[in-house]
């Protein structure tokens, strides 16, 4: 891969370590709009603890930018924008096209633009490529070339990282295709799986999250059927799991930046040839009503306890949406928190792991910095953090009244330590 001047264009939890890796072997940009982003890691810090601050300083041929002149001398770009949906839950391409309309601007003749970011089927060759032509002039496949390899990052994960991950690649011809998989091979040690096409290796992706987000639902419906049988779900799903091709999903909040969005972009483009989806679409509806569900069992358990609803002190542990990383995107505990607060009672949110100013911002939410013991009317237990299994069941009880409920949703406790379980 001689004379490869690859620039990354975005430098989130999927960026920044694909860099890295590319940055210890070839001249590397790291190319991102947000300029206090570019600070932090220019100084060798990755607040998204994704990519420690030794790792950094191992890729030695990866620079910073922000500049459109310091993107000219690359020849492979590999964008790895967010894909996310709206309000009214439809994909927003316009992080990928504002991507494809920077690259547009320094294509030049025999140049390769890669995506990684999660879209629906053709949306490459459909939406991106056409931005491409229009701006820089270029015939594609004739002047430049596409690729298409999703992206497989875990955030929090430290055992399964991108080089360590089976990363599937395609390209927009045969020889580029050769070539897009030889370039991830040098540095993807878990290997690599060529797709056939851009469209079988974006379709790939989209139900990887789909297929997860589908036996989620199933289990998140079986928990509300067990509650009202009054069966423990966890003991149900461990019976089960005895059979040794039983699924070993759980129940609960289903969001951050793949699950709870990836679905809504196979099923925008299922729409739009003319399939309802049902299946997905059912999924997708259980999953995103988990928050109100869990708020109202909330409630109704602190009644029966007697306990008075309206100006009750209730404290949230967890914000993020998984365990053990600060990554804050679509977390579905937000909507708990909205849903108590329509209640009437004061909600303070505890998480170690998150930036406070971001949670204000994207979510005006001031997370307190420790919580005060004895002060709460009802805990619950929302994200799995460590620091939050080492606590114990007697030490999240010391922050309770008297009398309160423990509603424990990722099973931290055992069943006889907490009074709900979903």
């Amino acid at each position: 891969m001689q004379n490869t001047h690859i620039a990354i264009i975005g430098l989130g939890y999927v960026g920044l370590p694909l860099a890295v890796e590319f940055g210890k072997q070839y001249p590397t940009l790291g190319f991102d709009i947000n300029t206090a982003r570019l600070a932090e890691l220019q100084q060798g810090h990755d607040s998204t603890l994704e990519v420690d601050d030794y790792e950094l300083t191992e890729a030695r041929h990866l620079t910073y930018s922000s500049s459109l002149d310091d993107l000219k001398a690359c020849n492979v770009f590999i964008v790895t924008v967010p894909t996310p949906i709206n309000e009214h839950k439809q994909p927003d391409l316009t992080p990928l096209i504002k991507a494809s309309e920077t690259i547009g601007k320094v294509l030049k003749q025999g140049d390769i633009v890669i995506y990684e970011s999660t879209v629906y089927p053709g949306a490459t060759e459909e939406d991106c490529v056409p931005v491409l032509e229009r701006v820089s002039g270029l015939t594609f496949n004739q002047d430049f070339f596409c690729g298409y390899s999703p992206e497989r990052i875990n955030p929090g994960d430290k055992e399964h990282r991108v080089t360590t991950i089976l990363k599937v690649t395609s390209g927009s011809t045969p020889e580029i295709a050769d070539t897009v998989d030889q370039l991830y091979r040098s540095v993807i040690t878990a290997g690599t799986y060529k797709a056939s096409s851009i469209k079988v290796a974006e379709a790939a992706k989209v139900i990887e999250n789909t297929q997860r987000d589908v036996n989620i639902g199933l289990i998140n419906e079986l928990a509300l059927i067990f509650n009202k049988l009054g069966i423990d779900t966890e003991e149900v799903l461990k019976a089960a799991g005895t059979k040794w091709n039983f699924l070993p999903f759980r129940p609960g909040l289903v969001g951050g930046h793949c699950i709870g969005v990836d679905p809504y972009y196979l099923t925008h483009k299922a729409q739009s040839v003319g399939y309802h989806p049902e299946i997905i679409l059912a999924g997708r509806r259980l999953n995103d009503g988990m928050g109100a569900y869990v708020a109202s069992q909330l409630v109704k358990a602190m009644l029966k306890k007697r306990i008075h609803v309206e100006g009750a002190r209730i404290l949230v542990m967890g914000l993020t949406f998984k365990e053990n990383c600060p990554d804050l995107r679509n977390t579905k505990v937000v909507n708990i928190v909205d849903e108590l607060k329509d209640y009437g009672v004061q909600v303070d949110c505890y998480d170690p792991w998150i930036n406070p100013e971001e949670a204000e911002h994207e979510y005006s939410i001031s997370p307190i910095s420790a919580p005060a013991a004895g002060e709460y009317d009802a805990i619950v237990l929302a994200v799995s953090h460590k620091q939050f299994t080492d606590m114990g069941a007697k030490q999240i009880r010391a922050l309770g009244k008297g009398t309160h409920v423990l509603y424990d949703l990722k099973y931290i406790l055992p069943a006889e330590a907490s009074d709900l379980r979903l």
